[in-house]
């Protein structure tokens, strides 16, 4: 890659990450991502709203497509990481998985385009709200509105080593939802719980039957992860007459993700019964199962080997859910990870922050991939 335009992503990507935004927020992001295009390219650029895609059109060809994100996390800046320089300005907000390098190598491809030949049309896309798994539906429908024959993107992978393409075919990351069951009785002086209807009782029944719903035989790996227990206040002259239980569910299978939700509502409805309560479902941040093609990793594997980079296999599927299989259900497609270091801090953790080194790495890939693209 051509140094003044790595330093440019570089310094770009810097820029983001002091100014992170949340899901659904990346109003200045976009902006500063479009305007990049815009003043370094001659790319079209086409804003939709909350998130936009920049364009190298050749006349008469098949397009290939690729994908970034752009929001960053809830996480207050820590350790090593806020002593950088472009540590995030924005107290409890932070890049903490990435998504400011993804964009960054993503404008990388577009300054590789405007300055090398490619054989066919290419959309870059810049997606928001990964990180709440809403922002793929809504941007994946571009590939049915556009001659899109393939997808690609990139994440970035701690625990593996600095500039390593990691790959694998088939499922590569799991299915989730965010699960609430609330349940509503009746409050009554602490001490006269007879009066009231405290759901105390039923909500833990309900995550006990949740452990033995996950001792179930399943085709694939199934987990239920109770992220927050909440019934009454931290008062004791009253008996809680409101509760809820929150809960991550994930699975290999979207099919078995359905199942075990099925089977928690249905208890969840049986013991709300059962105890003279109310229940009532709430449903975050769902993310499908994401399935790369073999012949797209393929097309991966040859883009490293070329690039001569080293090339690792992903033995199980990364427990982590990302929204990019919405563009996979659209289009065959694959989603690699370039490895940030063996003993690069882990993503989602305050301490982390995304490894300048793999720029390079991740839009000379993007770049093959192209030229790999019309080979076929």
């Amino acid at each position: 890659m051509n140094r003044d335009n790595l330093k440019k992503i570089v310094d770009l990507r810097h820029e983001l990450h002091a100014h992170p935004e949340l899901s659904g927020c990346e109003g200045r992001t976009r902006r500063r991502l479009m305007d990049f295009i815009e003043e370094n390219t001659s790319l079209a650029v086409v804003d939709c709203g909350s998130w936009f895609y920049a364009a190298h059109y050749v006349e008469g060809t098949e397009a290939i497509a690729f994908r970034a994100d752009m929001d960053a996390l809830p996480i207050q800046e820590m350790g090593a990481a806020a002593g950088l320089p472009w540590v995030s300005r924005f107290p409890g907000v932070s890049h903490k998985c990435g998504h400011d390098g993804h964009s960054a190598a993503l404008c990388g491809l577009g300054l590789e385009l405007e300055n090398a030949p490619c054989p066919c049309s290419v959309y870059l896309i810049f997606q928001h709200a990964e990180e709440t798994g809403k922002g793929g539906q809504e941007c994946a429908a571009l590939l049915q509105e556009r001659p899109v024959s393939e997808v690609y993107a990139f994440h970035n992978r701690s625990g593996y080593p600095e500039g390593s393409v990691v790959v694998r075919s088939g499922l590569c990351q799991c299915a989730s939802k965010g699960l609430t069951v609330k349940m509503r009785g009746r409050r009554a002086h602490a001490s006269e719980p007879e009066k009231g209807i405290n759901p105390s009782f039923a909500l833990t029944a309900l995550v006990s039957h949740i452990e033995r719903l996950l001792k179930e035989p399943h085709q694939g790996l199934v987990l239920c992860t109770v992220v927050n227990i909440a019934v009454g206040q931290k008062d004791f002259g009253i008996s809680a007459g409101e509760g809820e239980v929150s809960m991550t569910l994930r699975a290999d299978r979207e099919s078995e993700l359905d199942a075990l939700e099925s089977g928690i509502r249905g208890e969840a409805v049986r013991l709300a019964k059962a105890y003279g309560l109310e229940a009532a479902f709430e449903v975050s941040d769902p993310f499908p199962e994401t399935v790369s093609s073999e012949a797209c990793v393929r097309r991966v594997a040859s883009a490293a080997r070329r690039l001569g980079l080293p090339l690792l296999q992903m033995e199980a599927p990364w427990r982590a859910s990302e929204d990019f299989g919405y563009y996979t259900r659209e289009v065959p497609g694959a989603i690699f990870y370039i490895g940030s270091g063996e003993n690069w801090p882990p993503l989602h953790t305050p301490e982390y922050d995304f490894n300048d080194a793999i720029l390079e790495t991740a839009v000379d890939m993007f770049f093959a991939l192209c030229q790999e693209r019309s080979a076929f």
